[in-house]
């Protein structure tokens, strides 16, 4: 514990020495995050078969359960992000970072573990929602560390492009998983896929957190040697002494998070509830729509470092709240409109991704950066998008399935307004 608690001192006012290796530190382990995260999502429909009870009546029960606790991973997310960005704000970055990604490790393992509901009742359930609040803990923390990491370790100029790494790294992990998925699905049997295939990436994702952990150990401290010095700043100073800082950030948030959980995540599970699209199909899609989105991010980030934040996150806004619910229903039993559907909408949300941890980070002072990012963004990221798999199919449940486009883009107007009132800062220098 010690060795992850030791800090090397930068200067106050210049960026890393190291700047690709900041990058490779933050990315390598942020991917493998976000891989033990999403994996759950892509095989929501195979553990829902094998840890929830069936119903008689509705085969929709065990997969509204099995989105109910990755809804409640999501109610985790704002304490790690308090908790964490405190470590981070105290003890520096790299420790933060170093602590999630241990703790991701351990709880992607559980979920491998995790026993039948035929095996052992209710206990295969309980154990589960165990596994995804220790993974809500770590994911939390991780956004609101590697957020301000990768921020204060780019040269002038370079926010944006350095924060698009963030986003590209998490869909570098979201990519690895639902390729493992795609792999498994077309490879194996229904029957080994439901008794024992779908374990498997999470016990990799458990080795793969070693990995991760041993890269970020050769990571460079970013917070500067007058912070260190400073005051530890108390577990809820930011909420006291920035509330509309705080808010600000779930204003900024609520639209790109509903977007994005949507595009990313749901939208498989989505068309095949509603369109009826083919289970390999969907996945097949989501890949390659990843990849494309994951390769936008950097274009979006030096896109913002020239023409500022505000164009960038007015096009994602009010690009979503017009085309959300066309794109949407045009969704057809096709592979090719499912692709075009969901690669128009990586496009429109590139204009948030690539930039929010610069725009969250420029929001926060340094000392209570981390933490200040982290609960509120963790909160409204709970809220609004790691509900977005439960609201959408208990629509359809409910027989009304079109109203979630509706509700997708209400979210992304409302945060549209909130984006045209933003001060620009891409040109200003970040605090430190």
């Amino acid at each position: 514990m010690v060795a992850i608690m030791t800090e090397t001192h930068t200067s106050p006012s210049t960026p890393t020495k190291r700047p690709v290796r900041q990058l490779l530190a933050a990315s390598v382990g942020n991917a493998v995050e976000w891989y033990d995260w999403y994996a759950y999502t892509f095989l929501a429909t195979y553990i829902a078969a094998e840890v929830f009870p069936k119903s008689a009546d509705n085969s929709l029960v065990p997969l509204l359960s099995t989105f109910a606790v990755f809804a409640v991973g999501f109610f985790m997310r704002p304490v790690g992000g308090l908790l964490m960005g405190t470590i981070a704000d105290r003890r520096g970055r790299r420790a933060a970072l170093t602590v999630t990604i241990l703790l991701m490790g351990g709880s992607s393992l559980l979920v491998g573990l995790t026993p039948t509901y035929a095996a052992v009742g209710v206990l295969a359930p309980v154990v589960l929602v165990l596994a995804r609040l220790l993974q809500g803990l770590s994911v939390g923390g991780e956004f609101a560390a590697s957020t301000t990491f990768l921020v204060e370790s780019a040269g002038p100029g370079r926010r944006g492009l350095f924060s698009s790494f963030q986003y590209v790294s998490t869909t570098a992990g979201q990519l690895l998983a639902s390729g493992i998925a795609t792999l498994l699905v077309d490879t194996l049997s229904d029957g080994s896929m439901n008794g024992w295939g779908w374990r498997i990436p999470f016990v990799l994702g458990a080795v793969l957190s070693l990995v991760g952990f041993w890269i970020r150990q050769g990571a460079q401290e970013t917070r500067s040697k007058e912070q260190q010095q400073a005051p530890r700043p108390g577990l809820f100073e930011a909420l006291r002494h920035h509330p509309r800082e705080s808010l600000l950030i779930c204003g900024i948030t609520a639209g790109g998070t509903i977007a994005y959980y949507t595009w990313t995540s749901y939208l498989p599970t989505y068309a095949e509830l509603n369109a009826g699209v083919d289970k390999s199909d969907a996945l097949l899609a989501g890949t390659i729509s990843l990849a494309f989105f994951g390769l936008l991010q950097p274009l979006g980030g030096l896109l913002s470092d020239r023409l500022g934040r505000r164009p960038l996150l007015l096009f994602f806004g009010l690009g979503f709240a017009l085309l959300s619910v066309p794109l949407l229903h045009a969704l057809r039993d096709s592979f090719a409109v499912l692709l075009f559907v969901q690669c128009a909408g990586m496009v429109l949300l590139t204009g948030f991704t690539s930039i929010s941890a610069a725009v969250n980070a420029e929001v926060f002072p340094p000392r209570v950066r981390a933490a200040g990012i982290g609960f509120p963004y963790s909160l409204t990221v709970a809220l609004f998008g790691g509900t977005a798999p439960y609201v959408g199919t208990l629509f359809k449940e409910l027989g009304h399935s079109g109203l979630f486009p509706w509700y997708v883009a209400a979210l992304c107007l409302l945060s549209s307004l909130v984006y045209l009132r933003l001060p620009e800062t891409a040109h200003s220098e970040l605090r430190r």
